[in-house]
């Protein structure tokens, strides 16, 4: 989704510009992670996380799955359409913490929800509602599914704050990264940022076990972490305003 990276190909809230995605993929080409040539670690003061390492993978993969602890709507839109449209039938699974913008909180709601009339509100005429309309399609064909990772234990003081990405492509090869919170979900801040990457041809047992990790947090079979569909954990009252993110939001 999930602080933030300061990244020179994104916009102000810490979202890719969209052109930027669609202009640097070929949806004709075959997609292979394994044809990258990616770094070990990527680091703010010398790289551009986002176009160096971000979207070369995202152009390269069918699934990407993301723990992060703070997702905000124009982050969420800007990747999952970019994503979407250079991928079609991709399928992207995010886990954020149960924190959100007030702005974001609402609209999300109504994205995620099960109840169609809360979608009725929504003007097809305004560009804004066309792109939510088509996140909506998304949702509803399960190409893009949001959870919520809640702590459960008392020894954990604060909020979900797990920090990997995970890439797959059509081949099975699968990239993995991890240290960095902020890239492409959430608004722009000016923390220095690295990411360490590991590829499942050259690193095959820490990648399954970051895999693995990822699914059991999906499952909500994660000690000390509850893991809630977002519509549940909306419905239960267990997402939370957070006054710092609900500042400067589009």
């Amino acid at each position: 989704m999930p602080s933030q990276g300061s990244d020179s190909g994104s916009n102000p809230d810490g979202s890719i510009h969209h052109n930027k995605i669609l202009n640097l993929n070929n949806r004709y080409n075959i997609m292979e992670l394994r044809k990258l040539k990616l770094k070990e670690q990527y680091r703010s003061d010398q790289d551009d996380i986002v176009s160096d390492f971000l979207i070369p993978c995202l152009n390269n993969c069918i699934e990407y799955d993301r723990a992060v602890e703070y997702v905000t709507l124009s982050g969420l839109t800007t990747l999952s359409l970019g994503f979407h449209n250079s991928t079609p039938n991709a399928r992207m699974r995010l886990i954020s913490g149960h924190q959100f913008g007030i702005k974001d909180l609402n609209m999300m709601t109504k994205l995620f929800s099960k109840n169609g009339n809360k979608w009725k509100k929504f003007n097809p005429e305004l560009i804004r509602d066309v792109k939510l309309e088509r996140i909506r399609r998304l949702v509803n064909d399960g190409n893009l599914m949001l959870k919520i990772g809640i702590p459960s234990s008392e020894d954990i003081d604060g909020t979900f704050s797990e920090k990997v990405g995970i890439f797959r492509d059509s081949n099975g090869d699968s990239v993995v990264f991890s240290g960095s919170s902020s890239v492409m979900l959430a608004r722009k801040s000016k923390n220095f940022e690295t990411i360490d990457v590991f590829t499942s041809w050259n690193d095959k047992s820490r990648v399954e076990k970051k895999i693995e990790d990822f699914e059991k947090l999906w499952l909500d079979e994660t000690s000390s972490v509850k893991t809630f569909d977002f519509d549940y954990a909306e419905r239960n009252n267990l997402l939370k305003y957070s006054s710092e993110w609900a500042v400067n939001l589009n």
